[in-house]
């Protein structure tokens, strides 16, 4: 690999420069950088390398949301830097929903030099440990000097800093960067004193970080009839998770359940049967009951569904297992659980060399009663010729091209996706923040997942949602691809419609609804982006049906909150019905 020229026109701007090369050689080669005097050593060195691509975002919040969608659709550590003081706050709810879901995040703090701090410096606050135990692993660098011996020190610890954005978990990182004056490359007689310094070996051990491979663990002797719950997998390995899911299925005899925030739903021919519709036929008692499984694994994280979360719970004595690389407690249920350090992929592997098990007469069962709520749910919802919420995941699932990266905002958008999206070859790559489940950062998160994508990538968010990341729209001018958003307009938070606090009116509809009047065409045509309101399906498919190569639009669809909160329980009646084998009223 070419070394870019290092820069000794003064102290801060070697050292930043060593840290730049590093960096590239670590493999990192996107950086996010909001402005700001401090960072200046830092913001210059990434700018001037040529092998990293800087985007410049002047909220360090939706900064850091960006960096995370960024990180989350190519799996790579993506740099963030801001200037000192509480830039880095603003960094807070990012680097949370990085950790909680595993995101390779490598934040650079700037900061005052230690003899400038608790003394009403100007723009300075105690940036130590910011991120608490939200974060991998911690370190105050040095401040700058010119010699060998701190230089490889800057050098190590950036790329020890890299591999702990990977191993030996994926997550975010926080490096603190404390510069002393002059902070732009003034020269200072450096270019003298260390030349010859660092030569092109002194990066040659470096190498691209990677994750750690786990080595299958002893497997349990698994029962005849049990369960595969296939959780979320983002990011780059969609098809081998979903051929891993589908063989540990057929292996096992087990029903598979697929997680409408996996890749499992968008690849049907590589999983094979697969249940889909579990949160609607569980929420019948009696089949549930008929269900009880005699183990339970669980791959990666458990889905969405409270109903299928409670199912789980009232399994007493049933053994749970969680299967997933990341080393933290995935057991939400607090059930008679036990955890397998290993991906989806190695345990395939490693399930016993047998013919693989003939469908069970309980794994028939669970796929007998999915297909009819399943017929059920697709001819209540595509009759429906209003537009209602649900029908919207539907359309997105039928009429999206073939591996469009669509990310989904919090709230109901993820559990519409659960109740309506079927399965399908469509090859969708699907998206989320299921990390912390917030609605922080929706739209500066996707416009990250679309920066630089292959293919024209897709929102699903609701109004409260996208308003509440309105800085995000700053970002369209600096987008090098395309985003359509479809921002579905109930005029307030529609999932509150589904709570038991919906029946305390009021206080309900001005503190947990919270309606707005936005006019959201004038909004983002202040921003330079195409709006269009939607009027009807026909309107919405068109629109869909081929996404433009670049820039931002947004396609607004106006619907009743209360209309379609009161819709979503009718169908789940129907639904119901359909898995005690009975049609009912939708």
């Amino acid at each position: 690999m070419k070394t870019t020229a290092l820069d000794f026109r003064n102290v801060n701007a070697l050292w930043c420069s060593v840290i730049a090369e590093t960096l590239v050689r670590c493999g990192v080669t996107r950086a996010v950088i909001s402005p700001g005097s401090r960072s200046t050593p830092l913001t210059m060195a990434l700018v001037r390398h040529e092998e990293i691509e800087v985007v410049p975002v002047l909220d360090e919040r939706s900064a850091a949301f960006f960096a995370l969608g960024l990180a989350r659709r190519e799996d790579r550590p993506v740099v963030l830097v801001c200037t000192s003081g509480t830039a880095g706050a603003n960094y807070f709810p990012a680097v949370i929903e990085a950790e909680e879901s595993g995101a390779p995040l490598l934040v650079f703090t700037a900061d005052r030099p230690p003899e400038m701090r608790d003394c009403s410096s100007g723009q300075t606050i105690d940036q130590q440990k910011f991120y608490g135990a939200h974060v991998n692993f911690y370190h105050e660098l040095a401040v700058p000097e010119a010699n060998a011996a701190m230089l490889r020190y800057a050098r190590q610890m950036v790329a020890h800093a890299v591999g702990r954005t990977l191993t030996p978990q994926r997550g975010p990182v926080h490096l603190n960067a404390p510069f002393r004056d002059p902070l732009p490359p003034l020269p200072d007689g450096t270019e003298q004193r260390a030349a010859g310094l660092v030569t092109e070996d002194f990066f040659a051990h470096l190498s691209p970080s990677r994750t750690p491979v786990f080595a299958a663990p002893e497997l349990p002797a698994w029962p005849a009839n049990g369960v595969v719950i296939g959780g979320s997998r983002q990011g780059p390995g969609g098809a081998a998770y979903a051929r891993a899911v589908g063989r540990i299925g057929r292996k096992l005899g087990w029903p598979v359940l697929a997680d409408a925030l996996s890749p499992l739903r968008n690849r049907a021919a590589e999983v094979g049967p697969m249940v889909t519709h579990y949160d609607a036929l569980l929420r019948a008692q009696s089949v549930a009951a008929q269900l009880r499984p005699e183990a339970v694994l669980v791959l990666e994280a458990l889905p969405t569904s409270k109903v299928l979360r409670e199912w789980l719970r009232s399994l007493d004595g049933v053994p749970l297992w969680f299967a997933s690389e990341r080393v933290v407690n995935r057991d939400a249920v607090h059930g008679a659980a036990r955890s397998l350090e290993v991906s989806a992929e190695t345990l395939a592997a490693a399930l016993p060399e047998r013919a693989e098990a003939a469908e069970s007469d309980y794994a028939g069962r669970w796929y007998e009663a999915n297909a009819r709520v399943a017929t059920a749910i697709a001819a209540e919802v595509d009759r429906e010729e209003t537009l209602f919420e649900g029908k919207i995941a539907r359309v997105l699932q039928q009429t999206l091209p073939e591996g469009t990266p669509l990310f989904v905002a919090n709230s109901m958008p993820v559990r519409d996706l659960e109740y309506f999206w079927a399965a399908t070859d469509a090859r969708i790559e699907t998206f989320t923040s299921r990390g912390a489940s917030g609605i922080d950062g929706t739209l500066s998160t996707a416009l990250g997942i679309a920066h630089g994508a292959e293919r024209p990538a897709v929102l699903l968010t609701g109004d409260l949602a996208f308003l509440h990341d309105t800085n995000g729209l700053l970002l369209a001018a600096k987008l090098r691809g395309s985003l359509t958003v479809v921002l579905v307009n109930n005029g307030g938070g529609g999932i509150f419609g589904h709570l038991p606090v919906a029946q305390f009116d009021p206080p309900f509809e001005e503190y947990f609804a919270t309606p707005q009047r936005v006019d959201f065409a004038r909004l983002v045509g202040a921003y330079g982006i195409v709006h269009a309101k939607v009027r009807d399906w026909a309107e919405l498919r068109q629109a869909l049906e081929k996404l433009p190569a670049s820039g931002v639009r947004v396609l607004e669809v106006r619907t009743d909150r209360k209309a379609d909160a009161a819709r979503r329980k009718a169908l789940f009646v129907a639904a119901e019905a359909a898995a005690k084998g009975r049609s009912g009223p939708a």
